[in-house]
């Protein structure tokens, strides 16, 4: 209900930009001031209860850990700078993700279209996500936004990850080793994904304690600092 109230009013809607400067995007990535805010004191908290299932998530698609978790970092700090009052209110007191349900499902965010884009894209001797039900829209939403067992929101973001990768990969841009430009594709999506040669880091606009940061430079951020280093190390 609260991740569908902010999406309703817009909280979560902020604009896109390009870090098309490398002074710029290194000083963003330098200033650290979102580690020392108190919705990543929570945030942090909230993502060491999914250690396991994160590293099941990882296990199973070969992308790192810290990978899966870099963009859900980033999704998490928009949606709580988005919308003080409820971070106030709900998820600091309980040390929450907030599971966005409407147009994005769950805590890793992952869109109606973009789910049933990942399950196509899987190989056909791939069963990670048969489905159980004949009913696959509604298993589908009740993978992603299933309260007490995210596996699936991690399940689906990395191989998301893993397929935007292996896009590039084949076209002759390899990205692994870029955390900025798969966050950046991770928020922009599939129709939005044209390998080239330089690709910069961009998307949805961060600000944090005045702070403006795009989607990938934050997640580069957070990528090369010691935060959550113990549990998802590079």
């Amino acid at each position: 209900v609260t991740g569908y109230i902010a999406i309703k009013m817009g909280w979560t809607n902020t604009k896109g930009i390009i870090d098309e400067q490398e002074n710029y995007f290194q000083d963003k990535i330098e200033d650290d001031s979102w580690s020392k805010s108190e919705e990543w004191q929570v945030l942090k908290e909230a993502i060491k209860k999914d250690e396991v299932v994160i590293k099941r998530a990882s296990k199973e698609t070969g992308v790192p850990s810290r990978i899966i978790v870099m963009p859900r970092v980033v999704a998490q700090l928009r949606l709580f700078h988005s919308g003080r009052e409820i971070f106030k209110s709900v998820f600091a007191p309980l040390k929450i993700l907030g599971n966005q349900s409407q147009f994005s499902w769950g805590i890793m965010g992952i869109k109606q279209e973009t789910a049933m884009q990942i399950e196509n894209n899987l190989a056909e001797d791939d069963h990670v996500l048969d489905f159980k039900t004949d009913d696959q829209n509604r298993e589908r939403f009740e993978r992603l936004t299933n309260e007490d067992d995210r596996y699936y929101s991690y399940l689906y973001g990395a191989l998301m990850i893993k397929q935007l990768e292996e896009q590039w990969e084949k076209a002759g841009f390899p990205i692994d080793g870029r955390p900025e430009i798969i966050a950046t594709l991770y928020n922009i999506g599939f129709e939005n994904s044209k390998p080239k040669a330089n690709p910069l880091s961009g998307g949805a606009e961060v600000e944090i304690n005045n702070i403006k940061y795009s989607f990938g430079s934050l997640a580069q951020s957070f990528y090369d600092s010691d935060e959550l280093i113990d549990e998802f190390p590079t």
